[in-house]
């Protein structure tokens, strides 16, 4: 009976909504050009150190269900053990993790959910040190890379010292040099 009730109810309003034109709003505007939500988002105004901190923002967040999920299966895996040493009876399995639990599993308590969520947290934010950490080595090595490799339009020697003049140029100059250096007696 309650099953029928709630059919006609669903049936009834979809009905009226179809009739009293409650539907999703059209645009009857078309445009190639973008809105102001559709242009990327420019980060190069943000200093680094607040990129950092949103990268480690969202690795900390991102990893916290998947650490917790962790979390809580080793913290009941755990309850399970020293409660009665993984007894897979039936009245055993009542501190079992979630796959194996039976009927009537014991819940946990308010401390062990705290603990959970700490653990679950304190995972999330060690995954986040260690992505930092890994970021900053590759940001400072590219930026050891970039620092060692000579700019274009440096000066080059293109003899060594020891040979006749020692001639220094600027590659970006003409190959026309009148001035030599000068010997090594006016020094």
């Amino acid at each position: 009976m309650m099953k029928k009730f709630i059919f006609i109810i669903i049936l009834f309003t979809l009905f009226f909504t179809s009739l009293s034109g409650a539907a999703a709003q059209q645009t009857t505007q078309i445009t190639n050009a973008p809105s102001e939500s559709q242009v990327n988002f420019d980060t190069t105004g943000f200093p680094q150190w607040a990129k950092d901190a949103r990268r480690f923002d969202i690795i900390a967040f991102g990893t916290f269900p998947f650490s917790m999920f962790l979390a809580n299966f080793f913290v009941d895996i755990y309850r399970w053990s020293s409660t009665n040493g993984m007894d897979f009876s039936s009245e055993g399995r009542v501190y079992a993790p979630w796959p194996l639990t039976s009927a009537g599993a014991v819940e946990k308590t308010g401390a062990e959910f705290r603990n959970t969520i700490i653990i679950a947290a304190s995972i999330s934010v060690v995954f986040a040190i260690v992505d930092l950490i890994i970021h900053k080595n590759k940001q400072r090595r590219e930026l050891n890379r970039i620092q060692s490799t000579p700019p274009s339009g440096s000066y080059t020697i293109i003899r060594n010292p020891d040979e006749n003049d020692g001639i220094i140029r600027n590659p970006d100059e003409n190959d026309d040099i009148d001035e030599q250096p000068p010997d090594s007696e006016d020094y």
